[in-house]
């Protein structure tokens, strides 16, 4: 497990960019464009499983933006959450634009920062009840909790906070709404086939009691 000293030297002292290994830099100007330069879009899987709410992906899972995630999520470049949330905050503006072209229904919109692994970097978009004063909840997937230990932190989460806080920021009331849990234990998404990414992780997460 990372101690604080680490993430205060990640923060302080970054050694590279967490996309392109560019040295003393969080994230270089050009990876920090492939995040936020990259217009979001709906995107469908295939097989598309019956009854997936409207996805919307920040970027392409590929070549730096795959590389930032895996810092933030693998290396505890916890710095790297900001430029995350903020390319996850435009996927969502993505969503609430097209659910207003499509009569105003943001509940069960899905948005993902650029990750193919759901289970990791997913959320789920949607407003309270109220109308369109109402906040905009996100609620993101939950890691296990053996990695979360391992990792020293909750990357879906901690990218959750840094998007919702952007989306304040700039206009619009947004919070993040942990009541996702894991109910039963899962094997690890890479490796696997879309088929196999849908048995494994079919009826795995709950809602927490109240939630």
């Amino acid at each position: 497990m990372r101690g604080w000293w680490q993430d205060l030297t990640d923060l302080v002292l970054p050694a590279e960019c967490g996309g392109c290994g560019r040295p003393r830099t969080v994230l270089c100007p050009e990876c920090r464009a492939v995040l936020s330069g990259t217009a979001p879009s709906r995107v469908r899987p295939v097989p598309e499983p019956s009854g997936l709410p409207v996805v919307h992906a920040a970027a392409r899972y590929e070549d730096e933006a795959r590389a930032v995630l895996l810092a933030h999520k693998e290396r505890g470049a916890l710095a790297l959450a900001a430029p995350l949330g903020t390319a996850l905050a435009g996927a969502v503006r993505a969503g609430l634009r097209d659910a207003r072209a499509d009569g105003g229904d943001m509940s069960g919109r899905a948005v993902r920062s650029p990750g193919r692994q759901a289970r990791a970097f997913g959320a789920e978009a949607g407003r309270s009840t109220g109308g369109d004063d109402a906040p905009v909840l996100l609620v993101p997937v939950p890691s296990a909790r053996g990695a979360v230990r391992a990792r020293g932190h909750d990357p879906a989460r901690r990218i959750a906070l840094a998007a919702a806080s952007e989306l304040r920021r700039t206009g619009t009331p947004a919070r993040v709404l942990a009541v996702l849990r894991q109910g039963r234990a899962v094997a690890d998404q890479s490796g696997l086939n879309s088929r196999q990414r849908l048995d494994n992780l079919a009826g795995a997460l709950t809602v927490a009691p109240g939630g």
